[in-house]
């Protein structure tokens, strides 16, 4: 009796999703290529292969992913039975989900079957595991409060501008005054 060769088991699919906010000047193709080689360094190790990228630029973490035009898509994706991907893969969790996002938008990932693939677990996340779940959940709340320091940063680092140069940031001017062109920016 001869032995048969066995098939390789045929490479996951993933779709790659990312995001970046240009509002504290971030370079959306630095950004992209960071988070798609986390993402891919991840995956590569299981035999899987990106075939599909969904990159949502100058979109706020805070917005849902249904209002998100990329995400968006990605999620509409997952009903289709022919979507062309096995898994979903993220590069960097505090980038797609913000507060309670994740556990509005991974049970759509679960009911429809899909894996969710994250760096900081490992691999899947697997929907019955308590601790997945925390861990999950703890990057959307750390998410939120990375948010709210660049908030902070920036709205103090303008009022400090405003108070050291006597510069006008903008907005409605003062009652009684009004804008007019001062040349170019110092």
């Amino acid at each position: 009796m001869t032995e048969q060769p066995s098939a390789s088991p045929t490479p996951l699919r993933f779709a790659f999703y990312g995001r970046v906010s240009t509002e504290d000047k971030q370079d959306p193709a630095a950004s992209k290529a960071w988070q798609l080689r986390r993402a891919e360094t991840l995956i590569e190790t299981k035999g899987g292969r990106i075939v599909v990228e969904y990159f949502d630029i100058d979109r706020s973490r805070s917005i849902p992913w249904a209002r998100r035009p990329r995400a968006s898509e990605l999620l509409e994706a997952l009903k289709n039975p022919n979507r062309g991907f096995d898994a979903v893969v993220i590069g960097e969790p505090h980038r797609a989900f913000y507060g309670g996002q994740y556990g509005l938008t991974f049970p759509l990932f679960d009911h429809y079957g899909v894996p969710l693939w994250v760096p900081e677990i490992g691999g899947p996340i697997d929907p019955v595991n308590e601790a997945h779940d925390m861990i999950m959940s703890l990057f959307g709340g750390l998410s939120k409060g990375e948010r709210n320091r660049i908030r902070t940063r920036v709205r103090s680092s303008m009022a400090a501008i405003a108070a050291t140069e006597g510069r006008y940031l903008g907005g409605r001017p003062p009652y009684g005054y009004r804008l007019v062109d001062a040349g170019p920016h110092p």
